[in-house]
């Protein structure tokens, strides 16, 4: 019954949201980009492979990704100490700056949208939401 209308709201919010990021993020930083940065911020570094289940991608495309971020200085990769073949992906104070600044640019987007609503209907629309997210 609803579901025409929550699909093109739902579209229109999305599309808005990545051509907000894309323009904002420009030129120094993508949207997977800054995915791959916030997986590392929450656990400070991580191996390339364990991108792989986060970001639903193929491990070629994860090591593009972490090749033009390294040659953007937004990452290093270094080998184990222990084990040479273990290789982790650490962020630089660079990929932290721009981890920071896309977080908060999709946090002003975010909040712009939802200052629409009074504070109980955003509680409550983030309520419906999970319910909806986590429906199997």
């Amino acid at each position: 019954m609803y579901t025409n209308d929550f699909a093109r709201l739902w579209f229109k919010l999305s599309r808005d949201l990545k051509n907000h990021m894309e323009i904002g993020l420009a030129p120094t930083l993508t949207e997977g980009q800054l995915n791959v940065l916030e997986l590392l911020h929450d656990q400070d570094r991580m191996k390339p492979s364990d991108f792989i289940a986060h970001l639903e991608t193929t491990p070629a495309a994860i090591t593009t990704l972490l090749d033009r971020m390294e040659k953007g200085g937004l990452i290093v990769r270094e080998r184990d100490s222990h084990d040479r073949r273990i290789v982790w992906v650490k962020p630089t104070d660079k990929g932290r700056e721009e981890c920071a600044r896309g977080i908060e640019l999709r946090e002003q987007f975010l909040q712009m949208h939802l200052d629409r609503i009074s504070s109980h209907n955003q509680q409550l629309l983030v309520y419906l939401l999970g319910k909806v997210a986590n429906a199997s």
